[in-house]
């Protein structure tokens, strides 16, 4: 089932389950809370209204991809770097992969685009698969 055949009533669920656990990647990411709206492409009142009743979220399915692909980012860095304060402290490093041309994956992440949300990930995933810089 793709996000656009979710019943309003899955997406409600899964939209307060993501704004349940969104903020604790924000935390351990140390974002501030205007990038945690840009990550997730809406204003800063918006997020910070979810975050506060996450059983207000409506997350449509821009907001539930980008969702995804946050929450896998998150998890891709747990499985290859198991400590965790190294895990979040990669998105803050700089990184010569020509991806990120000398600079950290969270300023490409910090763009807003959907686009560079799946190249980090993509990245992180073909990591997982080999080897990892």
């Amino acid at each position: 089932m793709s996000l656009h055949q979710l019943s309003n009533d899955k997406r409600r669920d899964m939209s307060a389950a993501a704004m349940r656990t969104f903020p604790n990647i924000v935390r351990d990411w140390g974002l501030k809370e205007q990038e945690a709206a840009v990550l997730l492409g809406v204003p800063d009142s918006t997020y910070r209204r979810w975050r506060k009743v996450p059983d207000s979220a409506r997350l449509d399915v821009n907001h539930l991809e980008r969702m995804s692909l946050l929450l896998g980012i998150y998890k891709a860095l747990q499985i290859l770097l198991p400590n965790a304060e190294a895990a979040d402290a990669w998105l803050r490093r700089p990184n010569r992969n020509p991806l990120f041309a000398g600079q950290a994956p969270l300023d490409r992440l910090r763009q807003g685009l959907v686009a560079d949300l799946y190249v980090v990930r993509q990245y992180l995933d073909a990591a997982r698969g080999g080897g990892f810089a």
